[in-house]
């Protein structure tokens, strides 16, 4: 069976009966389609006869609001696709009449192959209906040239098969601040402009169902509030974000392909209000369960402002089936970068001036990380630790490689009676003080590293296959040039502060004044190839810990055979 990049999806059944037959139509499309599935919805389009098959408006009503949620939802269980339902054809009720495009519209990705549910008489890929199908596709969007078609017929019984619609309001997916009784039949306001809000890392299906809303209601322009600086502090895992500019065209691309004729205008969030809570001009705002508080603040904001309330829509979050221990049960980008921790984010290093057969990690983070905690259970997994601050201890002592430059850079007076360099005193005289910690750094770095290099050599020695450099400093002192990989520890800076005073019995200002002389959390992944995170129970770093081993193990052999 051939599969294909990117496709498109024409759904033809009647939507009181589409959204039971979602799950097997979804199953049959993503058994074609690897990357991109692009879903056109045209009920009651019928792909027989010789008339060329158009499209026409779809009214948006509630029980189409829902149908869409429906399908990102059903969409969630297919991780590889990234599913994007067309919005053109839908539309709002409203006074006015928006821009109509009658042009073939372009697709980021245009489609290589378009299916459909439509059922033929006989049940089989009957040759004048793919044809239809084609037609019908290119008339509305851009595709490959070579287009291939497909009749979907998923196990969902017979054409008449119907479902009642729900009655209940309260059942929807999309609620009004102040609902009313209404049926799913009841058309959608349209408006002018409104607005919406997230962080967007890592667009997900719960992002696109509130975008999508967002899109259905406004006729002329969208703004898009994009979380940013001080609003991402707070976030799980902040420093496996995405960069806003990321974010942003993730955002673009996918807002451009389902609703090409509204004006978008993405702008940096960065503060709770943002534009909602300032522009005379939007009529709408949609917001999440969790964020529903918000835009009630929104409103409180604006009437203090003399501005009018806008109206609110509130979507129901998505719920994530398969979430795992320690992640929240609801489709969220929090749960995506969990799942990062351990993985490989970037590809390793080449590194034939190490010793041959010796697959070398570089393990840091900031202070009071865990880091050495995970040095110890890499320990426990077969890995040989190299401790750079025992290395600096060895250097340090008298006789060591270190002690003379050391003492005379720094004077005698740095010495305790017995001749052993007094650290503490040492460390008074760099703290704080660059050009002194550049002399002492420019000492000891090389030395350590030398000393780093025989420590490869014993484990060789010893018949191990893998080394770990547990060094705080790793990337400050350009250690990254000897190691194929480099292993961060992450935790939220307040945590490491209350880790600190604790361990070292320092006061919160002294905790701080150390985390600010090191790199930041954020510095060291962005050079990272693994992040790892003890924010949890001793069991969750313990699983993370063997997920990044058992994938290494997988990808050494890889690495050593290739060129």
């Amino acid at each position: 069976m051939a599969v294909f990049r990117s496709g498109l999806l024409v759904l033809t059944t009647p939507l009181a009966s589409l959204t039971t037959r979602l799950a097997p139509i979804l199953t049959s499309a993503a058994q074609l389609v690897k990357h991109t599935l692009y879903v056109h919805l045209q009920p009651g389009l019928s792909l027989e006869g010789p008339a060329q098959p158009e499209s026409s408006p779809v009214q948006a009503t509630f029980e189409v609001l829902d149908l869409i949620t429906h399908l990102y939802t059903g969409a969630d269980v297919h991780r590889h696709l990234d599913v994007r339902v067309l919005l053109t054809n839908i539309r709002a009720k409203s006074a006015f009449l928006p821009p109509q495009f009658s042009s073939v519209q372009n697709l980021a990705h245009p489609p290589e192959v378009v299916m459909t549910d439509f059922q033929t008489v006989d049940g089989g890929q009957y040759n004048p209906v793919k044809q239809q199908l084609e037609r019908y596709a290119t008339s509305c969007y851009s595709c490959c040239p070579q287009l291939s078609s497909v009749l979907l017929y998923p196990e969902y019984g017979p054409r008449e098969q119907s479902v009642e619609p729900q009655s209940d309001p309260s059942s929807s997916t999309i609620k009004l601040a102040s609902p009313t009784a209404r049926s799913p039949k009841q058309p959608v306001r349209g408006y002018h402009r409104g607005a919406v809000g997230g962080t967007f890392d890592r667009l997900h299906n719960a992002h696109k169902v509130l975008l999508s809303v967002s899109c259905i209601l406004a006729q002329e322009r969208l703004v898009v509030g994009v979380a940013d600086k001080e609003l991402l502090k707070s976030k799980l895992l902040p420093e496996l974000l995405q960069p806003y500019a990321v974010r942003v065209e993730h955002l673009s691309e996918f807002l451009v392909d389902i609703k090409p004729s509204l004006t978008f205008d993405l702008i940096p969030l960065l503060d709770p209000y943002g534009p909602a809570g300032s522009d005379p001009s939007l009529e709408f705002l949609v917001v999440s369960e969790e964020t529903y508080r918000g835009g009630m603040a929104v409103n409180r904001f604006r009437l203090e402002n003399d501005l009018e309330e806008l109206d609110l829509y509130q979507i129901q979050l998505l719920k994530d089936p398969s979430h795992m221990e320690n992640e929240e049960d609801k489709v969220s980008s929090s749960s995506l970068r969990h799942r990062m921790l351990g993985n490989l984010l970037r590809a390793p290093h080449k590194r034939p001036q190490l010793p041959p057969n010796l697959y070398v990690i570089g393990l840091t983070g900031i202070s009071g990380s865990g880091k050495s905690s995970v040095a110890h259970r890499l320990k426990g997994l077969g890995a040989y630790i190299i401790d750079s601050d025992h290395l600096g201890h060895r250097a340090y002592a008298p006789g060591g490689p270190a002690y003379q430059p050391v003492v005379e850079a720094f004077g005698p007076d740095i010495l305790h009676k017995d001749g052993i360099i007094n650290r503490k005193i040492l460390g008074s005289r760099v703290f704080g003080n660059k050009k002194q910690l550049k002399i002492l750094t420019d000492i000891m770095w090389p030395i350590i590293a030398k000393l780093a290099r025989e420590e490869m050599d014993l484990a060789v020695s010893r018949g191990k296959h893998v080394c770990v450099i547990d060094a705080a400093m790793l990337l400050e002192a350009g250690w990254q040039d000897m190691v194929h990989e480099v292993w961060t520890v992450v935790i939220p800076e307040t945590e490491a502060i209350r880790r600190i005073v604790e361990r070292d019995g320092l006061s919160e200002a002294a905790a701080q004044s150390r985390l600010q002389n090191q790199m930041s959390g954020q510095q060291l992944v962005d050079q990272s190839h693994v992040v790892l995170s003890t924010l949890w129970e001793p069991e969750v770093t313990q699983h993370q810990v063997e997920k990044a081993w058992n994938l290494l193990q997988k990808r050494i052999p890889q690495m050593q055979s290739g060129p």
